[in-house]
């Protein structure tokens, strides 16, 4: 009975294996990792085959979501000892092969994908992988440190879930760790400047060799960390097992803000054999869980610092920029309103100055009538004469005269008047002053002269005397008029048009020449005027 119970169960191996057979393309053969090599379903799609990891160097992975039956076989050179080497098969994670040697019987000479170099290869099964994990482990006896291990995962991948965020803290004996647990997929985390790591701890799998960690900044949406190594001993769960977990230094976070950290398996979903996996379809695949960080210190970047202090030196150029254009508008706007009081002054003084010349041309045409009336023809004659150099001098319209034209002018005015009066009279300046560059306003002293001869001396005949000087003190250029006349009551309003005309002349002076001061000062007795006229800083 048991005999043929034996029978029974060999033929529906042997019926299953013809009929996984008739579905496996022989024809196309993967690289499986290490030495193995497979085939898989006619129609498999989406088929990752010799997945490597850095820090597992004799681990190859081959993820088969599609794949019903898979064929493994084993290829060596021929400089192999191939007795040397065993194998051991699990199915989900229980051995079905143990430490069993190659059937040097099964060996059969081929190329490997068209190669020309000849390599001695046997199957090692065929194998339904549907949902199932099966690992395969070579090794040489001569070499039993370097153990293959080839794992076809048929299963969907489990997707990692992070256990605890944890942080370390310095403390006066060392450092200490607290823990936040079961973390929600938005987590908030304070970071002070006592703590310098942090940790991230994930579930226990039989994979976790295949999953990387990476951190994005969401601010820049850069990756600012990526980890492929875990590391165990730190926590123990429930089942007193070391859980895997990857320690990350607190600098990476510059900023407070907040940071994705994402969970996923190492395998490049476009690197395959009739790829046909979505985007949507990866993700089921990929753990994410938002970190909102606070730090109580932020850090900046040498690039950072630059484009900030380029940022507040260009804000600061700008505003001063802003504030200069503003200044200079202003500026330009006081400018062309004190031109245009400039101008208006001087259109005033045009016209009072055109007010001054016929008031001493008619004054000087009255002193040649009243000769004639004496019948002093020759007097007459030279006070014409006089008058006409002195008309021409008054007529010209020059704004700035030189105190040597002044002093002229004011000789001829004099010299005439004398023929009428017998008056003397004297001009005198101090000898550091250079008559013919130093420019005053034209006839600025005549009207106080005129005054002086029509109301201070005119009365006193030879007796009288006029003394003019031109003095310099300091910078200032003091002009003064002086008079033996019988003086005037300084208080009392004045109603000669001449002194009327020459205050509201200095006036505007003063508006146009700001930085130099026009100064008058009328000082008057029985004895006599004497009238200053101080130029501040003009010399």
């Amino acid at each position: 009975m048991k005999k043929i119970i034996f029978i029974f169960l060999s033929f529906i191996v042997a019926v299953s294996t013809v009929n996984a057979q008739k579905d496996i393309n022989f024809n196309h053969t993967y690289p499986a990792g290490g030495k193995l090599l497979m085939c898989v379903d006619s129609a498999a799609k989406n088929v990752f085959y010799a997945i490597g990891f850095p820090n597992q160097p004799y681990t190859s992975f081959n993820f088969l979501p599609e794949v019903h039956n898979v064929s493994v076989s084993i290829n060596f050179r021929k400089n192999i000892s191939i007795p040397n080497y065993r194998y051991t098969i699990l199915v989900d994670n229980k051995p079905i092969v143990l430490n069993k040697s190659i059937d040097m019987s099964q060996l059969k000479d081929t190329h490997a994908e068209g190669d020309e170099e000849l390599f001695s290869t046997t199957t090692l099964g065929i194998f339904p992988i549907k949902d199932k994990i099966i690992t395969i482990i070579t090794y040489d006896i001569k070499k039993p440190q370097d153990v293959y291990k080839t794992i076809f995962y048929g299963k969907p991948i489990p997707k990692a879930k992070i256990k605890a965020f944890g942080k370390r803290f310095i403390i006066e004996k060392g450092v200490d760790y607290s823990y936040i647990t079961d973390p929600k997929e938005k987590t908030n985390l304070n970071l002070t400047k006592k703590d310098d790591e942090l940790t991230i701890v994930k579930n226990r799998t039989d994979i976790d060799y295949l999953y990387y960690t990476t951190i994005k900044d969401k601010q820049t949406n850069k990756i600012i960390f990526e980890s492929t190594t875990w590391k165990y001993g730190g926590i123990i769960d429930e089942k007193n097992e070391s859980l895997p977990e990857i320690n990350i230094d607190k600098n990476i976070f510059k900023k407070s803000g907040d940071y994705e950290i994402i969970i996923q398996p190492s395998i490049n979903w476009t690197n395959c054999l009739n790829c046909d996996i979505s985007p949507k379809e990866t993700e089921q695949y990929v753990t994410r869980y938002t970190l909102s960080i606070t730090l109580e210190e932020e850090n900046y970047t040498k690039k950072e610092l630059f484009i900030y202090a380029f940022i507040v030196a260009f804000s600061i150029g700008l505003i001063f920029l802003i504030i200069l254009y503003f200044i200079k508008k202003r500026n330009k706007k006081r400018l062309a309103e004190q031109e245009q009081q400039k101008n208006t002054a001087k259109l005033q003084l045009n016209s009072i100055r055109a007010q001054l010349n016929p008031h001493f041309l008619f004054n000087a045409l009255s002193g040649i009538q009243n000769l004639m009336n004496k019948n002093e023809i020759d007097n007459a004659n030279k006070y014409l004469s006089k008058f006409a150099r002195l008309t021409r001098n008054v007529l010209d319209d020059k704004e700035l005269i030189s105190l040597s034209q002044e002093k002229t002018l004011l000789d001829d005015y004099l010299q005439m008047e004398q023929l009428r009066f017998g008056f003397k009279y004297e001009i005198n300046h101090s000898e550091n002053l250079d008559l013919d560059n130093i420019e005053i306003p034209s006839m600025l002293l005549q009207p106080f002269v005129e005054n002086a001869v029509k109301h201070g001396i005119s009365k006193k005949a030879i007796d009288g005397k006029i003394v003019i000087t031109f003095t310099k003190q300091a910078n200032d250029l003091v002009l003064t008029v002086t008079d033996n006349g019988n003086g005037f009551d300084t208080e009392k309003k004045n109603d000669g048009l001449g002194l009327q005309l020459s205050n509201s002349r200095i006036a505007l002076l003063n508006s146009i020449y700001k930085e130099n001061r026009f100064t008058l000062v009328i000082q008057s007795s029985t004895n006599g005027t004497k009238i200053s006229l101080t130029l501040t800083e003009w010399l």
